[in-house]
């Protein structure tokens, strides 16, 4: 497959595709003419780091999952606890957006939106919620 085949079967973009080549995550044979050619394991890992990066993991974290699929001999907690310490990470950015949205949903409730120059939401952002 050339590489619009494969981004096309994989859901990718080329440019995505050359970049996880470009670091190493995989590695098409190339034809005399410099052209890549990606057999169906391309395909299938292209899919793979897809999948992963759509649920968020980091391109550490996909190139170490990665090392774990193809280590047939691995445990799987290593790749559950990889997949916890991930888990952790989206608790603590959900937990931090929302105060970030109860903060700001009590400034818009705060501010009256009328004509008035006085806003609540631009004092708070300026340090001083008192004004």
């Amino acid at each position: 497959m050339n590489i619009k085949d494969v981004a096309e079967r994989s859901g990718l973009p080329a440019k995505t595709i050359r970049y996880y080549e470009e670091i190493g995550l995989i590695r098409p044979a190339r034809a005399e003419n410099g052209y890549r050619h990606f057999a169906e394991a391309d395909l299938h890992k292209l899919t793979f780091l897809g999948r992963a990066r759509s649920l968020g993991f980091s391109i550490g974290d996909c190139r170490t999952l990665l090392a774990l699929y193809e280590d047939h001999s691995r445990a799987s907690a290593d790749v559950k606890r990889l997949a916890e310490d991930h888990l952790d990470r989206i608790d603590r950015k959900l937990a931090e957006l929302a105060a970030m949205r109860d903060t700001l949903a009590h400034l818009v409730r705060s501010c009256a939106g009328d004509g008035r120059p006085d806003c609540p939401i631009l004092a708070d952002l300026a340090g001083t919620p008192d004004a």
